[in-house]
């Protein structure tokens, strides 16, 4: 066995400023790459509304989050995370008092935040993908991901 996987966090909460983009699609993307092997959940340090935007482009890759409802951490049924990965300055100052006396490693990925882009839909929607792609790579990192191949 990879010991890797041996050492792999079993439950990770992604954190951002309002849980409507960041830090849903990099939950969607954690349990998209690993299902049941590790439990996945996000949270904001304030509640947002859905983004069109995030949705779509985690489409473009086959994955729905369009069930996702943004909460905060104050929301959360339990506090009992391995890691908790921060993608706003905010957010990593909320999970580091929200851990104060937890056994909970942060770790601070800075993330663009895609809303500020402003121009065409198209540019938009670049700045978007760029998000997930790099959240895509960071979860994969950190997780040890190793694709199954063909059987």
């Amino acid at each position: 066995m990879n010991p890797a996987v041996k050492n792999r966090p079993q439950a990770v909460l992604f954190a951002c400023t309002r849980n409507t983009v960041r830090s849903p699609m990099a939950e969607g993307l954690g349990r998209h790459l690993f299902g049941r092997q590790v439990y996945f959940a996000s949270a904001g340090v304030r509640r947002g509304e859905n983004n069109g935007f995030a949705v779509a482009v985690m489409d473009e890759i086959g994955i729905d989050i369009t069930k996702h409802r943004p909460h905060t951490f104050e929301d959360l049924e339990d506090a009992c995370f391995d890691v908790i990965a921060t993608l706003s300055p905010e957010a990593h100052h909320k999970a580091l008092e929200f851990t104060r006396t937890l056994a909970t490693d942060v770790v601070y990925w800075p993330t663009l935040d895609p809303t500020a882009i402003e121009g065409s839909r198209e540019r938009i929607l670049d700045a978007y993908r760029d998000v997930r792609d790099t959240l895509l790579e960071r979860i994969k990192k950190m997780l040890d991901y190793q694709p199954m191949g063909n059987l």
